[in-house]
């Protein structure tokens, strides 16, 4: 029997990744081990620092650092989690903020400076709403996963091990916290943490509308000695991963999948806001100008050195004309 490439993958386990996970689609020429059972922090840090899996689903933000410092590490545009991030700033009760002016001078937490529902928070923050960044003191809770020399005129402080930005914003001991989860405080229902949007629903609808973003966290990378080695392997990654969002994508139309009452009204509101196909990969129009606007954050909060452009970052995944599109013997 021929031999195939045995690699590992480390993936969240989302719909649109599962018919890979389950061996539905395979990657030609490709034995993968998949991993899932990790969250995105711990899979973002144990693929770049410690090197132990081949190919990663991988912040964004981090991915962009990782290059701007030269470490051998490439991706291919596939882009496995987006979220918008409006709904995801939280504010303490009892500290007068109604609105994101209100956070001038303020003190907020985050997980890291680097994670990428932050980069695009504060991004949002000063280009969307007029906060300046270096009117804040940041207060994070846990190391980038790639060291940068942050702007001088930030404020910034590591917390110790062990702290909590989330028990900081209960306690008042922190004005906001900016997370890439929904809080433990908030989910408890505690009285001093809400939202800083009351409806982020609407706040991310009309950002969507006035930009035509769709923020882009995670992209799809792999160890750069790889793709060098083989350099059929992006394409074929690339191909799988089409194919098995495809799948899982007309699986999820069927609105029995969920048990939610009105899932076919959301289902049917997501494809007249953001149409058919809002997960798109490769390097289109529209995903050119969301990965522009992240590298335009990134260089101007500091984390990249370098302007990059989506295709210095993104390894060609695209035949010449129509080949591949479809099979003939």
């Amino acid at each position: 029997m021929p031999k195939k490439l045995q690699l590992t993958l480390a993936v969240g386990e989302y719909e649109i990744v599962r018919p890979l996970i389950d061996g539905q689609v395979e990657v030609d020429g490709v034995d993968l081990t998949i991993l899932t059972k990790m969250d995105s922090a711990t899979r973002h840090w144990r693929f770049l620092r410690n090197k132990e899996f081949d190919i990663a689903e991988l912040s964004s933000s981090s991915y962009l650092a990782a290059r701007d410092n030269d470490w051998p590490v490439r991706a291919i545009p596939v882009f496995l989690h987006r979220r918008f991030r409006h709904g995801f700033m939280f504010i303490n009760t009892q500290k007068g903020i109604t609105k994101p002016a209100d956070l001038r001078g303020k003190k907020i937490g985050v997980k890291t400076l680097m994670t990428s529902a932050i980069l695009w928070m504060r991004g949002i923050l000063e280009h969307e709403y007029g906060v300046p960044l270096n009117s804040i003191e940041w207060v994070a809770e846990l190391d980038n996963d790639v060291d940068v020399q942050l702007r001088a005129d930030l404020k910034f402080r590591k917390l110790p091990d062990g702290g909590s930005v989330e028990k900081m914003l209960a306690a008042g001991e922190l004005d906001a916290v900016f997370h890439s989860d929904i809080i433990k405080p908030f989910i408890a229902g505690d009285p001093r943490v809400a939202r800083l949007f009351p409806d982020p629903k609407a706040e991310e609808m009309a950002y969507y509308q006035k930009t035509g973003i769709f923020p882009i966290m995670h992209v799809t990378a792999l160890r750069k000695d790889l793709a060098d080695a083989h350099p059929w392997l992006p394409l074929n990654l690339y191909r799988a991963f089409s194919e098995a969002k495809k799948i899982g994508m007309k699986r999820m139309i069927n609105p029995r999948i969920a048990p939610l009452a009105w899932y076919q009204a959301a289902w049917e509101e997501q494809e007249r806001v953001l149409g058919a196909d809002p997960w798109e990969y490769g390097l289109s129009e529209k995903n050119r100008k969301v990965l522009d606007t992240l590298i335009s954050y990134s260089h101007e909060q500091g984390l990249i050195k370098k302007r990059f452009s989506p295709d210095d970052l993104f390894l060609p995944v695209e035949l010449a004309g129509k080949r591949g599109e479809e099979f003939r013997i």
